[in-house]
């Protein structure tokens, strides 16, 4: 199975923490951005197979991150904890490829990137 960049930017450390932990030992690597200045910099830097953003970041916020990654055809899943329907469309309007809710648990994410980075490779 090939290795697989993926770019986390969460702004909570201890979240970005426990789920850079949960993808350990696995075929992915995470790349860390605490804010969207520092995915921005990820995206246009390294090669990237798909972000994961929360909505709500410092600098450009995971909408933002939206077009800046299907400008270069990489998928995007959005976290965010606003219990909105409008949230919810907003994010698929703008290309998002899955949404999750706030709470959610690390191995929910992680079925979620492999099922997404399973289409890629498929495409």
């Amino acid at each position: 199975m090939p290795e697989f960049n993926i770019v986390l930017a969460i702004s909570d450390t201890i979240i970005r923490k426990v789920l850079t932990r949960r993808f350990k030992d696995t075929d992915y690597t995470i790349l860390e951005a605490k804010d969207g200045n520092e995915a921005i910099s990820r995206i246009e830097s390294e090669n990237v197979h798909l972000v994961v953003a929360e909505e709500m970041l410092p600098y450009h916020n995971g909408f933002e991150l939206i077009g800046i990654s299907k400008s270069r055809n990489i998928p995007v899943i959005i976290i965010s904890d606003a219990d909105l329907e409008e949230k919810l469309l907003e994010a698929f309007e703008l290309g998002a490829d899955d949404f999750i809710d706030k709470p959610f648990s690390p191995n929910e994410l992680f079925v979620r990137v492999k099922n997404q980075l399973k289409r890629q490779e498929t495409t």
